[in-house]
């Protein structure tokens, strides 16, 4: 059967697949309410991984970027202004949530 996306060049589905995480990116920068937390808690990811998914991405072609570039880019901004602004102190059942999500991916 194989992936629908197979039907497409490999420059056409590059250009889907960068649209469609800059969509990503667009959307989570319209959702500033939604805690990195609730990401991890819910999907098992949050900006900080797309930031370091970056990373390594641009560290294997050897291109030079730094975590805190990376997160400048997923977030928008340097991460420090992104927290001061938009990020709340997580709340105990949030935090219990996490530890459970971390314990089931270190498993």
């Amino acid at each position: 059967m194989g992936n629908p996306a197979d039907k497409f060049d490999d420059q056409t589905r590059l250009e889907l697949e960068a649209a469609a995480f800059r969509r990503l990116l667009a959307h989570l920068d319209e959702r500033k309410d939604v805690q990195n937390i609730d990401l991890m808690n819910l999907a098992g990811f949050c900006r900080n991984c797309l930031s370091k998914w970056y990373l390594a991405e641009a560290e294997a072609k050897d291109l030079e970027l730094d975590y805190g570039a990376a997160r400048e880019i997923v977030y928008g901004m340097p991460y420090d202004e992104w927290k001061a602004k938009y990020q709340s102190e997580a709340s105990g059942e949030q935090k219990k949530a996490f530890d459970a999500e971390m314990a089931k991916q270190n498993h």
